[in-house]
């Protein structure tokens, strides 16, 4: 039986956000720096008075603009092999090493960027379906390449990458409204299924 897993990355498979995580690993000095001018956007978000990718946009890009993609890319895989095993949930774990990947293919369909979640899918045999961050002469713009991964946008994501390719059972594994719409289009889908 063919079949194609689908996992939401953040809180899913792990049991934290990685962006805050990450962004501090990369700069703790800038990060508290630009958390702090950040607080009153953080309030309007939280009030849902603020548009979260636009928030989000500009945080990553106040930490990591102007960076190369190479240093970008050198701390990502730091973080993983220094955070991986406590971040990613155990039993979360032990359901992916039991998939027989000659008879599957599986995706972290993830908003976060592809940047520091790239270790991650690669450390899991999968492949990623993520926010993109946009590199121009390899120095990140502090833009995003496309959408941001959340939403309806994982489901168009999902349906681009896979057009033409036939399985007998999607499975997808989600934790949050903005993982709804991929879980919907699955055959079969669990909810906060590792916590």
């Amino acid at each position: 039986m063919k079949k194609l897993y689908l996992f939401d990355f953040d809180g899913t498979l792990t049991h934290k956000d990685t962006m805050f995580l990450f962004l501090k690993f990369y700069s703790t000095r800038k990060f508290y720096l630009q958390f702090v001018k950040h607080i009153p956007l953080f309030i309007l978000l939280k009030t849902g008075l603020a548009d979260a990718e636009k928030v989000k946009k500009s945080f990553i890009a106040s930490v990591l603009k102007g960076e190369r993609k190479t240093s970008i890319q050198k701390k990502a895989h730091d973080f993983f092999e220094k955070h991986g095993n406590e971040i990613l949930r155990e039993n979360a774990l032990e359901f992916i090493k039991k998939i027989d990947h000659t008879q599957t293919q599986s995706y972290i369909v993830t908003a976060s960027l592809d940047i520091w979640v790239q270790p991650f899918a690669d450390s899991l045999k999968m492949k990623l379906l993520a926010t993109q961050a946009e590199f121009r002469d390899e120095i990140f713009t502090g833009n995003f390449e496309g959408k941001n991964c959340n939403g309806d946008e994982k489901r168009c994501r999902i349906e681009n990458e896979l057009a033409g390719k036939k399985f007998d059972k999607t499975l997808a594994f989600g934790d949050t409204q903005g993982d709804r719409q991929m879980m919907d289009w699955a055959d079969e889908s669990h909810y906060r299924f590792f916590h």
